[in-house]
């Protein structure tokens, strides 16, 4: 790649460190940005349809839970956004792979919203 070539790739910042990585590494870094993009549409989905079908479940907590998976919907992409970066300059510098903290917060949010959507079966 010559050198023009590199100082229009974004963000310049990750791409301007290091040497090219194999592009299989850069390439699985970026399909698991865009499968934890993909996770983000379908937790945003969820708790539009979970408050837009209007079930028979306690409306406070179905609202809290439905509020909870938009968000965590929205944040999603900045933070799988920031691992992707993190990673990406991790490969080409030949340093050792960031820990990956994305997955245990949707692991806690997704238990969190069970927990409410059980509460709102009980209560209705």
């Amino acid at each position: 790649m010559t050198a023009s070539a590199e100082r229009v790739r974004f963000p310049r910042r990750v791409f301007a460190a290091g040497n090219e990585p194999d592009p299989r590494f850069t390439l699985a870094n970026e399909r698991t940005f865009l499968a934890w993009t993909r996770t983000a549409l379908a937790l945003t989905a969820g708790g539009v349809a979970l408050e837009s079908l209007g079930l028979d479940l306690q409306p406070g907590f179905r609202l809290a839970a439905s509020l909870v998976l938009i968000g965590t919907g929205t944040l999603t992409p900045p933070l799988a956004w920031r691992e992707w970066t993190k990673t990406e300059r991790a490969l080409r510098e030949s340093r050792p792979l960031p820990g990956a903290h994305l997955g245990v917060a949707l692991g806690i949010t997704v238990s969190v919203v069970g927990a409410l959507v059980a509460c709102a079966v009980v209560l209705r």
